[in-house]
């Protein structure tokens, strides 16, 4: 197994905005790699000509930096790090947790000669005062856990695909667990990551009191990825389980979870009207096995968590994906991009019986535009073309292959 995972759309992603006037904001949960990107970054740099004194890191969630933890702190320490001459780089993992840092990084960045890169574990960074202070000065780099390709390239062996599938979706996609064998280890792992994240991003911030109420909604959610949901059938369903719970909580607690990246929520686009709709919305986990870990084997709904990988993987790779509608049938992803336009995705388990494919097949084939569609199945057959709609293997396309 490799020591470390290259994460090359990331890396790609910084090497394409090296020296840019621009500060580069490294985004995802908590564990996805954030650090090590940097790390893997910076033998980048050091390996074509930038020089050990031209590079400051510093973790703000270790200890022997929590007297950096304010904002004047903080910024006398990296001023007095600058080099006149030439291009210093900056690294500040886990920025958010300097009081104040937005004006101290602003302050920094102005420098010319400094090129600045932070990481932060909650969407909160980019929102608010900060994105009014740093509007159109920084660009966000959105990281996830490991995809499956990456996951993949991880081993030295030629896998048996759904045999590496079943693991990727039960030991985790963190980076980290795929140094621990034992499940209990790995069970060990994802229940610091919720706790780390329900403790210091989530309630915290929200100064959330009723931990076991959080830890419903965690569950239902959990339970649910892939189901349209409103915050008002959660509170419905608690309440009538004997948690009461009111909507607006319900709706602060999400915000909070999505914020966190734990969860995504994606919205619903109606493609004939082409506008998005303000009701039913579907939330996906950013990892499987921390939905296994939540739940158990309850209801594994394969198909459900199949769904919810190829969610991650569009997102991964750059679309914007909305729940689609179409008449009174569902696309599952209507996915856009800024160069390439829209696809069409439909994802299930199987479709070999006829009446599934079928019942598959009719929401795409009611779409009267031209844009490419696709239907990913675990069915390993080969390409098909349904009418102008493509079916693949949904492993090969993980793959891109």
């Amino acid at each position: 197994m490799s020591e470390m995972i290259a994460r090359n759309q990331f890396l790609e992603e910084l090497i394409s905005f090296k020296d840019k006037d621009l500060i580069k904001v490294v985004t995802g949960i908590r564990r996805c790699g954030k650090s090590t990107l940097f790390e893997i970054y910076i033998d980048y740099l050091k390996q074509n000509g930038v020089e050990e004194n031209q590079i400051v890191h510093i973790n703000l969630a270790e200890k022997e930096n929590s007297h950096l933890r304010e904002e004047n702190a903080l910024y006398n320490y990296l001023i007095s790090r600058l080099l006149k001459e030439k291009m210093t780089y900056y690294f500040v993992d886990e920025v958010q947790m300097c009081i104040g840092w937005e004006t101290a990084i602003d302050s920094l960045y102005i420098k010319k000669t400094s090129d600045v890169y932070i990481t932060g574990s909650n969407a909160y960074l980019l929102s608010g005062e900060l994105a009014t202070l740093l509007s159109g000065r920084y660009v966000e780099i959105k990281m996830f856990p490991l995809s499956f390709a990456e996951y993949i390239s991880a081993f030295d062996d030629s896998p048996n695909l759904e045999n590496r599938y079943n693991d990727y979706i039960t030991k985790s996609s963190f980076p980290y667990a795929l140094k621990l064998s034992q499940k209990k280890d790995i069970s060990a792992y994802l229940e610091g990551i919720i706790n780390s994240i329900v403790l210091k991003d989530v309630m915290k911030r929200k100064k959330i009191t009723d931990v076991a109420m959080l830890e419903s909604v965690i569950d239902f959610t959990a339970d649910n990825i892939g189901n349209l949901t409103s915050t008002k059938s959660i509170s419905d369903t608690m309440t009538s389980n004997g948690r009461k719970i009111a909507v607006q909580t319900v709706e602060n607690y999400l915000s909070a979870l999505c914020d966190s990246y734990i969860f995504y929520k994606i919205g619903r686009y109606d493609i004939k009207g082409k506008e998005h709709l303000k009701t039913g919305d579907k939330y996906y986990i950013s990892d499987i096995a921390l939905r296994f870990h939540l739940l158990g084997n309850k209801s594994p709904d394969f198909g459900r968590i199949l769904e919810n990988i190829v969610a991650l993987e569009l997102m991964r790779r750059g679309y914007k994906i909305g729940i689609g509608k179409v008449g009174n049938t569902e696309v599952d992803f209507v996915a856009t991009t800024p160069y390439d336009g829209t696809e069409y995705y439909q994802v299930a388990f199987t479709v070999r019986e006829k009446s599934t494919l079928a019942r598959e097949l009719t929401p795409l084939d009611s779409i009267s535009d031209h844009n490419p569609k696709f239907l990913l199945t675990m069915d390993n057959d080969p390409v098909a073309d349904h009418n102008g709609i493509k079916q693949l293997y949904v492993l090969d396309w993980l793959l891109d292959k």
